[in-house]
């Protein structure tokens, strides 16, 4: 068989990276639960594969989520990502096509125009060539494009991007060359072989009237085989590690796979997944106090090399606002939280004051109501609320009225996982001794821990904009739209943690103006008062706030709305604007039409005693 020795470093990067991803993720799935190593196995050969294929060519290959941020960014690298693919694919057709075979050696593909020197002459033949140079010049796009990022990565919307280590400049630079290399030896084969197509052609006729081809040629086959090897070789020691590894988090994830309390396989390859793009930076309001070496990005960096500290771990909002912008759909949030709990120091508290007495609730009861550690702590949202209730004729019980239990999410969020499942099991034994059937809660961090922690068997757990608009459709709230415009702050647990930003927007609709705002729903910011971060200093937290604050308050509302406790008292505290919880609000017009219609009862009955 037609060889070469240039071919030989190629074969061995291409040995040494197959058999590297072979071994090293078999490691990770080896890692995996019982459970779910189950639901891979029975996931294979469903529609569940043919969802992954094409999240992977939406996501690996398109780069959707790049492109929704920036159009030159995305170009870039789709350019590169899906560039390389067709070429791979193509370049196989060619050499396929031509040796009328399937069993042709990758090397003869990938430096096709060494092996096959005499020029196209058949259609098909014509054909792949011109894709092949076409792809390449799609390719070399991107590559100009990456040059220039690197000088200027503003223009590509990037205002900060993460320090290259060593493995990183080894395997970009082999990346930057590939390309341009395999470029220039097709050229210099076509300027002395005349077997080029309509860019190699041109281009190898220039560089033949100009240098001596002939001794160019095999220096730059070896030069293009030689930088493939590097990247090949460096490839496990870089960010470019995300490439493979990616696709296979893409076919987990679409399998139920997902993030435990515990570092487990699939922990290991969402952390490999991280591509080191340096999207999140921009997202974390750390830096609004200075704070620049605790985002996401780094934490994964550090967890690989194994040098993280608990400053960099626990120095964290858990806001969630680089997760919602990572390109890769990481839960960097759950990543953080299961390092915590492996990092942290148990307290040890049996919770023996906790007693789990008989749950005396009337059969007529219709919800629990719990409003959480912090709702306690403003108490117009817990007085909003009955009365609410009293308006509407709602039976409930008021679980948390003796502020006995917290919901666990707090400790869970420090890494206390143990302690927070003493709570759980304390809360969830009450919850179901009271044979109720509906949960409404007026704390976003209650709410994510009872719909995700908890085991409710027939119960719906609501945030309480959820449930105060279901009351409104359902007409057991009157409807009285007042006069004020009103900002909607999301709070991190409710919105991005949870996924409800619509139904507080529609019930505040119905009693205020809502001003639509610039950083809202999925780039809504975080107060700044998060009980996630232990490591933060009071004015880092201000820093935080205040910042904000400067963008609602640039649009003149009558008030910022929220609906969260934890939201109300961190904004509240500045002292800039009338801060009030959802609740509130709606009480409020609740309020102001009772005090109508009695003003108007009482001119009737004047008027009737006058005549």
């Amino acid at each position: 068989m037609e060889t070469n020795p240039f071919i030989w470093p190629f074969t061995i990067g291409l040995l040494f990276i197959s058999c590297f991803l072979i071994i090293i993720v078999s490691i990770w799935i080896s890692g995996l639960s019982h459970i779910d190593k189950s639901r891979i196995v029975h996931s294979i050969f469903t529609r569940k594969s043919l969802l992954a294929i094409r999240e992977t060519f939406m996501e690996s290959l398109l780069h959707r989520k790049i492109f929704r941020k920036n159009l030159v960014l995305g170009y870039m690298h789709m350019s590169l990502a899906f560039g390389w693919f067709l070429l791979i694919v193509v370049g196989h057709i060619q050499a396929w096509n031509y040796y009328r075979s399937l069993s042709v050696p990758a090397y003869k593909a990938i430096f096709f125009r060494y092996f096959v020197t005499e020029p196209a002459t058949t259609l098909s033949e014509k054909t792949l060539a011109a894709c092949v140079d076409l792809l390449l010049v799609f390719i070399l796009s991107g590559v100009m494009l990456a040059y220039f990022k690197r000088l200027n990565s503003r223009v590509f919307g990037i205002k900060k991007t993460t320090k290259l280590k060593a493995g990183d400049r080894i395997a970009l630079t082999a990346l930057w060359l590939i390309f341009p290399l395999r470029f220039l030896a097709e050229s210099v084969s076509a300027g002395i072989h005349h077997n080029g197509s309509i860019v190699s052609q041109p281009t190898g006729q220039i560089l033949s009237s100009l240098l001596p081809v002939h001794s160019l040629e095999m220096p730059l086959w070896w030069a293009y085989s030689l930088a493939l090897t590097l990247f090949f070789v460096s490839l496990p020691v870089s960010r470019y590690m995300h490439i493979p590894v990616e696709v296979v988090l893409i076919f987990l994830r679409n399998y139920g796979i997902r993030i435990k309390k515990r570092i487990d396989g699939y922990s290991r390859i969402q952390v490999y997944s991280c591509s080191r793009c340096g999207i999140c930076l921009d997202s974390c309001q750390m830096t609004h106090a200075e704070i620049k070496d605790t985002q996401s990005v780094y934490v994964l960096k550090h967890i690989r090399n194994k040098n993280l500290t608990d400053e960099k771990l626990f120095n964290c909002l858990l806001c969630g606002r680089c997760q919602s912008d990572c390109p890769v759909g990481l839960s960097l949030n759950d990543l953080r939280i299961t390092q915590r709990i492996e990092s942290t120091k148990e307290y040890n508290s049996s919770y023996e004051y906790l007693k789990n007495g008989p749950v005396e609730v009337s059969p007529q009861t219709e919800v629990i109501y719990f409003a959480g550690c912090m709702t306690h702590l403003t108490p117009a949202i817990i007085k909003s609320m009955k009365e609410i209730f009293a308006v509407a004729r709602v039976k409930y019980w008021f679980m948390d009225e003796d502020k006995t239990s917290c919901c666990g999410r707090p400790l869970m969020q420090v890494g206390q996982y143990e302690a927070a499942k003493k709570l759980i099991g304390h809360n969830q034994e009450r919850i179901l001794a009271s044979k109720a059937n509906k949960l409404v809660v007026s704390c976003p961090i209650c709410f994510k821990v009872f719909n995700e922690d908890y085991a409710l068997p027939g119960i719906t757990v609501q945030h309480h904009s959820e449930y105060l608009l279901e009351l409104m459709v359902n007409k057991r709230l009157p409807m009285n739209k007042m006069p004020l415009r009103v900002v909607y702050h999301d709070p991190c647990e409710l919105g991005r943690g949870s996924g409800i930003y619509h139904q507080p927007r529609l019930l505040l609709d119905e009693y205020a103006e809502v001003i639509p705002v610039k950083n809202e729903k999925e780039t809504a910011f975080c107060c700044g008062g998060s009980l996630a971060n232990i490591k933060i200093q009071m004015n880092e937290r201000n820093q935080i706030r205040d910042e904000a604050l400067e963008e609602y308050l640039s649009y003149r509302p009558d008030v910022l709305a929220t609906a969260c406790p934890l939201c109300k008292k961190t904004f509240a505290k500045s002292n800039k604007l009338p801060v009030h919880d959802i609740a509130e609000i709606v009480y409020m017009a609740i309020q102001e039409k009772q005090n109508l219609q009695k003003t108007e009862y009482k001119k009737e009955m004047k008027m009737e005693f006058w005549k």
